[in-house]
């Protein structure tokens, strides 16, 4: 199922006419709130924060620049050939909020993402997924360089 524009104006649409009457919250359109992940600080909390310890897997592949000249914007991507996987969660683990994106897909959608996030250092990036109720991971790492000159 690919989502259209039109979808997305629709949902958009939907979300800020129950806001303004009152029926839910912003937070509740937002659904920030129902993700904990964010606000830890450490590496090992943000995992634990999934519910569960995920288990290694060459069927996730990691797509990240080996260096990466402007930490500021790191492209990052990553596929998952796991079937029925529901979720996906990008860690930069030396930040000081490791867990830098989420990404839920309805069912019929290719589990492929790509972003961009901030890195503060040269550091592993995690990708965890979650098919079919378990957490499968993979790891790249990105050097980050000052200047493009390779410090």
């Amino acid at each position: 199922m690919n989502t259209t524009r039109r979808q997305v104006i629709k949902t958009t649409g939907v979300l800020g006419t129950l806001v303004s009457l009152g029926i839910i919250t912003q937070a509740q359109a937002i659904a920030a709130d129902a993700r904990p992940g964010f606000a830890t600080k450490s590496f090992a909390d943000a995992i634990a924060s999934l519910g569960g310890t995920p288990t290694t897997s060459a069927d996730i592949a990691v797509n990240t620049p080996d260096i990466a000249e402007n930490g500021a914007v790191v492209p990052v991507g990553a596929t998952s050939k796991i079937p029925n996987t529901t979720d996906m969660w990008f860690f930069v683990e030396k930040n000081p909020y490791p867990l830098a994106a989420s990404f839920s897909f309805p069912e019929g959608t290719d589990p492929e993402v790509k972003t961009r996030v901030k890195m503060g250092t040269s550091t592993q990036v995690t990708v965890v997924v979650k098919a079919g109720g378990e957490l499968y991971a993979a790891s790249k790492e990105t050097k980050v360089t000052l200047g493009g000159c390779g410090g």
